[in-house]
């Protein structure tokens, strides 16, 4: 420690480098943290939709089968589609 009871960087070399390097790092943890984030959006996205069309009691013919999942996904994909946005947007 110096006498100004700060740390002394000058043995670790330059201080201008190791500002730089710290800087790096700084960066690719940012970056991380974005990555992890839109994973985790996307994640929700599908859970949202998969757990929606599970819960819906299909019954009648194929067509009324199909016209029932069409009536969640128009619900629930606006949602899922905004998550993924988000995420895409938070890489940028």
């Amino acid at each position: 420690m110096d006498d100004a009871g700060g740390f002394d960087f000058s043995s670790f070399g330059d201080p201008d480098e190791m500002r730089r390097q710290l800087g790096g790092m700084f960066e690719q943890m940012q970056g991380a943290q974005k990555l992890a984030w839109a994973d985790n959006a996307i994640q929700l996205a599908v859970n949202l939709t998969v757990a929606s069309i599970n819960r819906v009691n299909i019954q009648g013919s194929t067509a009324e089968q199909a016209e029932q999942i069409r009536s969640v996904m128009a619900t629930v994909f606006p949602e899922a589609v905004a998550l993924v946005r988000e995420a895409r947007q938070g890489l940028q």
